[in-house]
């Protein structure tokens, strides 16, 4: 018998630009970093996402959004959790020159959630 890998769930919160090029791409990879981008940080926990979203992405880009997403249990062990702030702001610091290697990890699709506004609307739908 065949069991389905132990997955984690993962949140990203983006702005529009980030969310366009993640539907190009199916909906099943983050696009590489920019150059000033050195690390990817998905966050542990939708509260903190929807924080980020709402309250920095908004204001810089007019939107943001919480997107949802599993990546293999086994492949996230090769990273330590951050703790970036208080206790509960928790995420992982993938490098860039490792996120086509964490996209291979990556369980299913990416997921909207959350949007900030209600009514923005979602790249590539």
């Amino acid at each position: 018998m065949i069991t389905a890998p132990r997955t984690t769930t993962l949140w990203r919160p983006t702005g529009p630009e980030e969310l366009a090029l993640v539907a190009e791409l199916g909906w099943r990879a983050w696009p590489p970093r920019l150059p000033d981008q050195p690390i990817f940080y998905p966050v542990l926990n939708e509260a903190y996402a929807v924080l980020i979203a709402r309250d920095w992405n908004v204001p810089a880009s007019g939107a943001g959004y919480v997107t949802r997403f599993d990546v293999r249990t086994d492949y996230l062990d090769n990273y330590d959790v951050q703790q970036a702030g208080g206790r509960d702001i928790l995420e992982y610091w993938i490098p860039a020159a490792d996120l086509a290697e964490f996209n291979r990890h990556i369980v299913g699709t990416i997921e909207v959630v959350r949007r900030f506004p209600d009514d923005a609307p979602v790249p590539g739908i």
